[in-house]
């Protein structure tokens, strides 16, 4: 991708269980600690909203979200390394917010690396604010990482 403008070529569009080796793709470079296959297949498997993001008919990210109880909760959204930066995971989670809407949810929640800057600063820029901290949440190199809880209250 050559500039932001050319985000009106990308789209998201519903995981199919054949797009999950794409997405095992990304995930297996994207993260240190990665997701199993088989929770991907259990996140369809359930109905949690699983959704592909796609530029030049390449899946160029993911995202999954679970949604009941008047709440909202992203498990994972991911961007390929070299499709980042372009305003992509940006538009991705604004897919996921308007889902979240569609099934009536007032309020969303997530969990974010403390190490993961870029991602905490996109989640702020977009109205999500620190609700809570889960210590020692991720694995890390050095043993576990914190999680900073951001919410975001739907109106």
């Amino acid at each position: 991708m050559s500039a932001a403008n050319e985000l009106v070529l990308a789209s998201v569009r519903p995981m199919q269980k054949e797009d999950i080796d794409a997405v095992m793709e990304i995930e297996l470079a994207s993260y240190d600690y990665p997701w199993k296959e088989t929770i991907y297949q259990d996140c369809l498997k359930v109905g949690y909203g699983c959704w592909i993001m796609e530029y030049a008919e390449k899946v160029t990210g993911y995202g999954i979200m679970s949604a009941a109880a008047g709440e909202a909760h992203i498990l994972n959204l991911c961007i390929r390394e070299d499709f980042r930066r372009y305003g992509l995971g940006r538009m991705l989670l604004n897919h996921l917010l308007e889902k979240s809407r569609d099934h009536k949810a007032k309020t969303v929640f997530l969990e974010v690396r403390a190490s993961n800057i870029g991602a905490y600063r996109l989640y702020e820029e977009e109205g999500f604010s620190e609700v809570g901290l889960r210590k020692k949440y991720y694995p890390a190199a050095s043993g576990r990482e914190d999680a900073i809880i951001m919410a975001k209250e739907l109106v």
